[in-house]
């Protein structure tokens, strides 16, 4: 029967091994050439709301 074949031990290895190749996927995904942009754009979110002190400078002076 199958409850012969497969005990705790082996879903366990299943689950590990299954866990692997989702982390591995994700890791590739995030380290690829396609996502750098959208991860450049992600990292400067921050400073957005930050006015452009150039900018200011330039309208005060006359």
């Amino acid at each position: 029967m199958l409850t012969d074949l497969i005990d705790i031990g082996m879903v366990r290895g299943i689950g590990t091994a299954l866990v692997l190749i989702a982390f591995t996927c994700v890791t590739l995904w995030a380290y690829s050439g396609k996502r750098a942009k959208a991860f450049e754009d992600a990292a400067n979110l921050p400073f957005a709301d930050e006015p452009n002190t150039k900018a200011a400078v330039r309208k005060d002076t006359p």
